[in-house]
């Protein structure tokens, strides 16, 4: 739960590096959260069949947008990566495979161009 504050905490701050335990724990607790949401969405009658959303559900994603892109792009800076990768994302089925290998890399073991490394030292 931690590293999901820490992501919340740095809302719209596309700059630096994300470690990959902030990345995966954010989509951990996104996950979990919109499932819940999902699922009150589901009984209290807020669920629209015709748009796929309920408006919980709709409303946490909207709220979580920026901080997933944000924690997103960090996370490629981590890998020495432009944010600009994300947009490889847009390419059905082989962006998404490509984007998932590139947040599952390490980061790199020293300082990059996007700043230094978060874990705090060389490995």
């Amino acid at each position: 739960m931690k590293w999901f504050l820490t992501a919340l905490k740095k809302y719209a701050v596309f700059n630096g590096r994300a470690q990959r335990s902030e990345y995966w724990f954010f989509v951990l607790f996104y996950t979990l959260i919109a499932i819940v949401l999902a699922i009150a969405d589901g009984v209290t009658g807020t669920f629209s069949r015709f748009t796929g959303f309920g408006l919980l559900s709709g409303i946490f994603s909207l709220a979580m947008l920026i901080p997933s892109l944000a924690v997103s792009v960090r996370r490629l800076h981590d890998t020495d990566r432009s944010g600009w990768w994300l947009l490889i994302g847009l390419v059905p089925f082989i962006g998404m495979i490509v984007l998932i290998v590139f947040f599952v890399f390490d980061s790199q073991p020293a300082a990059n161009r996007f700043g230094p490394n978060p874990k705090g030292s060389a490995v």
